[in-house]
């Protein structure tokens, strides 16, 4: 197969706004760096230690703490008899809505099998029956049984479990507890690093950098941009901000998928919340409304189990029509061994909240959940950065479209970061060039800082978030969120009291984070006047093909201005053509 030539890097781009932060006080060099430790992260970092390349990870928390540990359902893959890729194939581009790439999906499901091949040989162990072959079921949007789960509703949990262990076991080089803050790069251009912030004691402590000619974001997704979410509380969308300040462009931020089933713990409940799996409507799970009526029957020739959007928006009206906060998914008749055994972490997670599930239906309502768009990439997860990678939620590489389909994503974490390391490793066996100049952390282009949003505003960010940019969105509540957020804005770059500004700290870089990426998601999402997959405008109720089955693409111009272009075909990403590579110094 030929390389596909990677996005060309845009002339006259600012590259250097940086968060406001320490001058590094230590350093490590490497031959790549990766940033996260999920199933994209760790996946990408093993198989670029395998290649020979000296490899660190760097992670937010601990190496097992990302969103990966909190997946329930499962991987989807065509693994069961009968299934092939092509289904796959249909059922994503189906949930997509008309703006996946089809050579991206078509990357996904043909390459999947394999991939899930390769981390049960990692060591992950999944769900198998009396035979041996895996245990198989369906979750929204798939007409086949295609999910392969491990400890029933924990499959996220063992694939964390097993790839740390193999990276343990390969003995990676890993900084944990670190807060990634900006890329650097070389005086042409090119990426040399990132900055970080390591939390604690240990090996390292405060500002430092890692060196690398390249460097993976895996850093996850973005769900505390809103005050109820399934993700958890580092998912504060520090790889998609770090993207934008270097140059980078983004796509599709307007897609959030609310999930459908998230367990209500009451009115004005925030933070992360327990999420129920869709797997349990795969096994036969209603949607009831309180009178214990099916809603979901008229709405879509799968109920139930309906693409994630369709169903978020079928709860959510039916939530408005009865003036209800929630519904309820009602599985009663599973019995108790059933729920032990199939679904024991929803299960505990239920009677830990006051509900049995084995007796009584569980109220559930949408909450914030994944992002289908993420930092633009071609298909070898390259951005427009060159040297600078993205695989896993904090990317968009063009197979999710307006709405991810059920347990695609782990999936995609797998391919794509095996088509990273491949690409990182046949760079770094490439002849190159005579060294250039010395690495810069700025590069020779100007460098401007980005004003510290206070810890305080966060709540504020995410209230503002949850009400003008949620489920249901209008020109009216996106306006009124865009004005608040430009409030937020406007007071860190002239504070109301001046005598106090935010201070350089995780919790100022994580706001200032949540404040970027949630004023690019309203921007586009005020832009794109029609309702298509997640993103649902209630002034605009219907799909616009002909004007709308176009990408949103964003990016920090001048004086750190968004800047908004909309993309000429549905053709996901926009491949440009790639001008000769400038030089780059060889590896130490």
């Amino acid at each position: 197969m030929t390389a596909e030539p990677a996005p060309k890097p845009q002339p006259g781009r600012p590259a250097g706004i940086q968060l406001t932060a320490p001058v590094p006080g230590w350093s490590v060099d490497a031959d790549v760096v990766v940033v996260g430790s999920g199933v994209a992260g760790l996946t990408a970092a093993l198989r670029c230690a395998a290649a020979g390349l000296r490899t660190v990870v760097v992670t937010k928390a601990r190496l097992d703490d990302g969103s990966t540990r909190w997946a329930q359902g499962g991987i989807a893959a065509a693994l069961g008899e009968g299934d092939t890729p092509e289904q796959h194939l249909s059922d994503t581009l189906v949930a997509g809505v008309g703006l996946c790439d089809e050579e991206a999906v078509r990357t996904l499901v043909t390459a999947g099998p394999d991939a899930v091949r390769r981390l049960i040989g990692t060591g992950a162990r999944f769900d198998t029956a009396d035979t041996g072959d895996l245990q198989l079921t369906r979750e929204g949007g798939h007409h086949r049984r295609r999910i392969a789960h491990a400890g029933g509703d924990a499959t996220g949990a063992e694939v964390s479990r097993a790839l740390v262990d193999a990276v343990r076991d390969a003995s990676l080089r890993t900084v944990e507890n670190a807060l990634v803050l900006d890329l650097l790069t070389d005086e042409h251009g090119n990426t040399s690093g990132v900055t970080l912030h390591v939390m604690g004691e240990g090996q390292h402590d405060g500002v430092g950098a890692v060196h690398a000619p390249a460097v993976v974001l895996a850093t996850g997704g973005m769900g505390q941009v809103f005050a109820a979410t399934t993700n958890p509380a580092v998912s504060t969308g520090d790889g998609v901000a770090l993207a934008l300040r270097a140059g980078a462009e983004v796509s599709d931020l307007e897609f959030v998928q609310f999930h459908p089933t998230v367990l209500f713990l009451g009115a004005g409940s925030e933070g992360q919340q327990p999420l129920v799996s869709e797997a349990v409507r795969g096994e036969g799970a209603h949607l009831v409304d309180a009178d214990g009526v099916r809603f979901m029957l008229d709405q879509h020739e799968l109920a139930e189990l309906a693409p994630r959007d369709i169903v978020a928006k079928g709860i959510t009206r039916r939530m408005l029509e009865q003036g209800a906060e929630h519904m309820y998914l009602d599985a009663r008749h599973f019995g108790a061994d059933m729920w032990a055994t199939r679904f024991p972490t929803i299960l505990a997670a239920c009677r830990a909240h006051g509900i049995d599930p084995v007796t009584e239906p569980i109220p559930v309502a949408p909450a914030a959940h994944y992002a289908s768009g993420g930092v633009v990439t071609d298909l070898r997860g390259r951005t427009t950065v060159p040297g600078l990678y993205a695989c896993g939620e904090v990317a968009c590489t063009g197979v999710h479209g307006a709405n991810r389909l059920a347990s695609n994503s782990l999936l995609e974490g797998l391919v794509f970061a095996e088509r990273i390391a491949a690409d990182i490793a046949a760079v770094a066996a490439a002849p190159r060039p005579a060294p250039a100049a010395a690495r810069s952390t700025t590069g020779t282009r100007e460098t401007a800082l980005l004003p510290l949003i206070a810890p305080e505003a966060r709540l504020a960010i995410q209230r503002v978030m949850s009400e003008g940019a949620g489920v249901l969105r209008s020109a009216t509540s996106l306006g009124v969120a865009a004005e608040a957020l430009e409030a937020v804005y406007q007071d860190a770059l002239g504070p109301t009291d001046p005598t106090k500004p935010a201070q350089p700290g995780v919790e100022s870089w994580e706001t200032s984070n949540l404040l970027c990426v949630a004023r690019v998601l309203v921007a586009a999402a005020l832009e794109r006047e029609e309702t298509r997959g997640c993103h649902w405008r209630d002034d605009f109720p219907e799909r616009d093909d002909a004007h709308w089955r176009r990408h949103l693409v964003v990016r920090l111009g001048a004086g750190r201005a968004l800047e908004l272009s909309r993309t000429d075909t549905p053709a996901f990403p926009a491949v440009h053509p790639v001008d000769p590579p400038a030089p780059r110094e060889p590896s130490p």
